[in-house]
């Protein structure tokens, strides 16, 4: 069985390589960013994703946004510091299979694994709750809007890499701020970040 882990703490991403390649037989693949996961998505084939969420580049939500479209056989196991309510709903609309927090014992993520495979869904019992809350207001173009803005982007920066018009993209930001009740982008992109919805 073949996982690629995608982590950017390279300290993080080097102990759990080293934990699974000592509890178990399983061929393992890194990468240290949303970007280089994705290509080797692309390229090769995996049995399970193991992510985290927010990495520079794509996210993991984003990666499994993107097997979902491809309608890809390729399990995926988010595995994050925060258990925001915007992200666990967000990875469940997404396909995701399994969402754990990173403290857990490694044999949950290994046990995790092999239920994924099973072909059930494993989602920590705290995130499941916190699922169960607020609505995420954000529509996939405002929310790529926001992110580049809570980056620092101009908001000609942001039409040139979403390839759209500066006058949409203020648009997108206005329509964001206003669902969020934000004075400003920065605003906005720090309330969507709280929530988990970036």
């Amino acid at each position: 069985m073949r996982i690629l882990l995608a982590e950017d703490q390279a300290m993080v991403r080097g102990a759990l390589a080293s934990l699974l390649t000592l509890s178990s037989n399983h061929e393992l693949v890194e990468a240290a960013d949303g970007d280089s996961a994705l290509k080797l998505l692309k390229a090769e084939h995996f049995d399970v994703l193991l992510s985290d969420i927010e990495m520079p580049g794509r996210s993991g939500l984003e990666l499994a946004a993107w097997l979902q479209q491809q309608q890809s056989k390729t399990k995926v196991i988010i595995i994050t510091t925060f258990g925001r309510s915007g992200y666990v709903r967000r990875a469940l609309d997404c396909g995701v299979s399994g969402f754990l927090l990173k403290d857990a014992p490694v044999d949950d993520l290994l046990a995790a694994i092999d239920k994924v495979l099973a072909g059930k869904r494993v989602i920590d019992s705290e995130l499941a709750l916190l699922a169960l809350g607020e609505q995420d207001p954000l529509s996939d173009k405002e929310r790529r809007a926001l992110r580049l803005a809570g980056e620092g982007k101009s908001t000609a920066e942001i039409a040139a890499i979403l390839f759209i018009a500066e006058g949409t993209v203020r648009n997108y930001l206005s329509e964001a701020m206003a669902k969020l009740n934000a004075v400003n982008r920065v605003e906005a992109a720090r309330l969507a970040q709280q929530k988990g919805w970036l």
